[in-house]
């Protein structure tokens, strides 16, 4: 033992044993809104820090502690604070412009040995499970200076959403061409699928804020060989000379703007979109008033109502298709890490490893196979009463958990692995699959995680097709948000939402010219030299 800290000729030992005398490790921790604690708990004493202390010998203590995660957020003001004065943990939750200030100031320890020695195998596979660029963008002069916190890519892929009972109905196909998907649209419209005798049906779901998770216009604009944001977050995409280009401000997104506006005048589209959240919109799908969107993989699981008030809904995902007869790529983050997006060990820490071994504590706990069900409600990896326990970790990531999920499911209900390969994380989703084939009685919940989960039309069916035929199209830039993003993107999304709603509303689509001009004028041309710079230093 050296300093306290674990050595042994066995790697078990250092990726989860208990320092012999116990060490007190200090941070800071920047919150969400969402995070709430029950019977006596605080983000000071807590189911997760008594683990660190129960499980590794690690007393962690919190020198400050502010709610507020979003960028530009009370969190990173009172970082910058922090950074400015010098006065620093051990451990620091810090941004993308942070962490570079700091190697620049040559404040961190490099991690790159104390990574490859202490982190597990489990920790390594999930952290380059969506590819090099997560590691890549912590990297600096060849020293891996923080740990990011990567979510899921392809849980962002967009798909189409359909009412297949409705196409059933009206004896319509599945989609290969966006001529198709008009046409299931104007028969949504016009051949009463509800069957009440009422023209009160639209073609498809949209609301004010054009981009995210439910009925955001990303698949859509994919369609046309357009990669505007990604649920509201900058998209960037390589010019015809290997520069970086803004997504939103290319000339395919005003060809599809064009043909939503056609939709819109033929009464496709819901005509008080602009007044809704997805949440309101919703209600319309719910009340069976509208059959086909286009979204992301949760769609199922934020639909129960829909299969609650009429059992014979049957609501199914189908690819992306193009307007030009080549196959259509879905756009996804080039990187999508959890805010704060790093955690970094400062210079003088006397245990940069203990950072590593909290990291392995994390992913052993929602991967691996040493914990039980009573252990991981206890320490909620799933939701109870309302309360997200995991978010009391100081590091919580969930890389493409769900689309291995959905493989694991497959093998096991295929007979390709046996029973014993799922993990507690994936156990929920492997029984209401298993019910789903075996023809059991059903729970909404079991028809919705078999959407989402199950082998076949299912989200993560359309997702794994993506994945395995290179119809992913990740943002070209792959690096946290730089300085001109943090002060003006806001801004420029703002004109931007209003720009594509005024122009789907009616308005002459020449606007997107002027909105493409006042974008480069107001930070937006900023942002693509800092962006290209990042990227050729890279």
């Amino acid at each position: 033992m050296k300093n306290g800290a674990v050595e042994s000729s066995n790697p078990e030992d250092l990726y989860l044993g208990k320092y012999e005398t116990p060490i007190e490790v200090s941070t800071v921790r920047i919150l969400s809104p969402t995070v709430k604690f029950k019977d006596g708990e605080t983000i000071d004493d807590n189911v997760w820090y008594q683990e660190y202390e129960n499980k590794l010998g690690i007393k962690l203590t919190n020198e400050w502690t502010v709610t507020g995660d979003e960028p530009g957020g009370q969190g990173e003001q009172k970082m910058n604070v922090s950074i400015a004065s010098g006065s620093l943990p051990d451990i620091v939750p810090i941004n993308a412009s942070q962490l570079r200030q700091l190697a620049d100031a040559g404040k961190l320890a490099d991690l790159t040995d104390i990574y490859e020695k202490y982190a597990s195998p489990i920790t390594k596979d999930v952290l380059t499970s969506s590819g090099p660029a997560a590691l890549d963008s912590a990297t600096f002069d060849g020293k891996l200076l923080a740990i990011p916190a990567p979510t899921s890519k392809t849980d962002q892929a967009p798909m189409i959403w359909i009412r297949a009972d409705w196409m059933n109905k009206l004896g319509l196909q599945a989609p290969k061409t966006m001529d198709d998907v008009f046409k299931i649209m104007d028969a949504f419209v016009n051949q009463d699928p509800d069957g009440n005798g009422k023209k009160d049906t639209y073609g498809m779901a949209l609301d004010k804020d054009l981009y995210g998770f439910f009925d955001g216009l990303e698949g859509f604009f994919n369609s046309y060989n357009a990669y505007p944001r990604q649920q509201g977050k900058g998209n960037w995409v390589k010019d015809g000379d290997g520069s970086l280009v803004f997504g939103s401000i290319q000339p395919e997104v005003k060809t599809a703007l064009g043909k939503l506006q056609e939709l819109y005048k033929k009464g496709y589209i819901d005509p008080e979109f602009g007044v809704k959240d997805w949440n309101k919109e919703k209600e319309l799908v719910v009340a069976g008033k509208i059959g086909l969107w286009f979204g992301n993989m949760p769609a199922p699981l934020v639909l129960q109502d829909l299969k609650n008030n009429d059992p014979n809904a049957d609501l199914k995902p189908f690819p992306l298709v193009s307007i030009d007869g080549q196959p259509a790529k879905a756009q996804v983050p080039g990187i999508n890490l959890k805010t704060p997006q790093y955690l970094a060990v400062t210079k003088d820490a006397e245990h940069p490893e203990a950072l590593i071994k909290m990291i392995n504590l994390f992913f052993e706990i929602s991967y691996g196979t040493s914990y039980s069900q009573e252990d991981a409600n206890r320490l909620g990896t799933s939701p109870v009463d309302g309360i997200e326990r995991w978010m009391y970790s100081i590091y919580t990531a969930e890389p493409e958990k769900n689309l291995n999920t959905h493989r694991i499911v497959k093998e096991v209900i295929n007979g390709e692995k046996e029973e014993s390969v799922i993990t507690i994380e994936q156990m929920g989703a492997y029984r209401s699959v298993k019910k789903v084939v075996n023809g059991e009685k059903l729970e909404t919940i079991d028809w919705a995680l078999n959407r989402v989960f199950g082998p076949e039309e299912s989200s993560f069916s359309v997702i794994d097709n993506y994945e395995k035929n290179g119809l992913l199209l990740p943002s070209a830039f792959d690096q946290g948000m730089t300085n001109t993003m943090v002060k003006r993107d806001s801004t420029l999304l703002k004109q931007e939402l209003q720009t594509f709603t005024k122009i789907i509303l009616g308005e002459p689509l020449d606007s997107f010219d002027t909105f493409v001009e006042n974008w480069k004028k107001l930070g937006g041309d900023e942002m693509t030299k800092e962006v290209n710079e990042l990227m050729n230093a890279k």
